[in-house]
């Protein structure tokens, strides 16, 4: 009897011990799984530069060398902001939603193939749906969801290149200043300017694509939905066409912007 005493307080002893171990092991299986709800990568998985690539992908794009500044506030957030536009709008099966998808992407300085405005639409109507309504549905919120960010974006593309503009004003005042100094400021300026076209000429092909998605739904699947989503792709190219703010050219290099 002493003995299975002994046993029981034992026991006793281990059991918070082991309740406190099971969430704390559950944590860690989950927290190893970058991918979040809906594709989106999970918090744990950010850090404060994750988008600190777009600038760099962007000059190294036109042949220029990236700053070794580090990033100040404003120009983090305009490259956090910039990632949603950039990233090519797609309706995903339902199977990928499990999977953070996240990845840096080519400039469109550098892509090859031309893009292909077809891509989008084409997903959206062969992807298995219920009704015809939830590919309208899909559109109307890819749409609005550009919407949305148009002015988050653009709002911190003025903050940013204003103080560009200072900066620039400033490199012949400061004294001292080092050919590598005035050469890190310099490239910092090309990285945001090089920004802000990008995202322009991402939201220019993602309203291309989406013109070409709605006219093969009216024609495939006709619905009245077809008119909200006509109203919602013709705002988001009015924002476009006038953006708050238009960058000079970095590059004497265009961009197409039909496929």
């Amino acid at each position: 009897m002493p003995e299975m005493s002994t046993q029981i307080r034992t026991r006793l002893r281990l059991a918070p011990a082991i309740l406190v171990a099971i969430p704390l092991v559950a944590a860690a299986m989950l927290g190893g799984c970058a991918g979040g709800d809906f594709g989106r990568t999970r918090e744990n998985a950010r850090n404060d530069d994750m988008h600190r690539w777009v600038g760099i992908e962007a000059t190294a794009s036109v042949g220029l060398r990236a700053s070794q500044y580090q990033l100040t506030d404003k120009e983090r957030l305009l490259r956090d902001l910039a990632y949603p536009l950039i990233e090519p709008p797609h309706s995903r099966p339902a199977w990928k939603t499990v999977f953070g998808d996240y990845q840096p992407l080519p400039a469109p300085w550098r892509q090859a193939p031309l893009f292909d405005r077809t891509a989008y639409g084409r997903l959206l109507i062969d992807e298995p749906h219920r009704s015809q309504t939830s590919r309208y549905n899909q559109l109307i919120e890819d749409v609005r969801n550009d919407i949305t960010r148009f002015d988050p974006f653009f709002g911190a593309a003025v903050q940013v290149l204003d103080l560009d503009k200072k900066r620039n004003a400033s490199l012949d005042l400061v004294s001292e200043l080092s050919p590598r100094e005035r050469a890190d400021a310099i490239a910092r300026m090309q990285e945001n300017t090089l920004i802000v076209q990008w995202v322009q000429q991402c939201l220019e092909q993602r309203i291309s694509s989406y013109r070409w998605a709605l006219e093969r739904l009216v024609i495939q699947a006709p619905d009245n939905m077809a008119a909200d989503a006509d109203r919602l792709i013709g705002e988001l190219a009015a924002r476009t066409a006038n953006p708050p703010v238009v960058s000079a050219p970095v590059t004497g290099r265009a961009l197409s912007t039909r496929g």
